[in-house]
């Protein structure tokens, strides 16, 4: 979502929207619909400059991406 390049599923991070936040989900099992994004902050921020994950998870209004950053920067060696 935030590059746009493709890679392997395996590869990418799963975000889903929980009560208007953007949850990581690592082990791909959360309900709802997901969007993927590399694990990197560089596409983070793109997604989130791009307001992609709004669009993807068809959310009503804007979602909260704090949790998401924290989780992607302790994540990231």
């Amino acid at each position: 979502m935030g590059c746009r390049e493709r890679a392997a599923k395996k590869d990418l991070l799963r975000i889903v929207a929980v009560e208007g936040e953007c949850v990581p989900d690592h082990r791909g099992t959360l309900p709802g619909r997901g969007a993927y994004v590399h694990p990197a902050l560089v596409c983070l921020d793109l997604a989130v400059r791009r307001r992609a994950f709004t669009r993807a998870l068809r959310a009503p209004g804007a979602l909260d991406t704090k949790a998401l950053r924290f989780y992607v920067e302790q994540a990231t060696p």
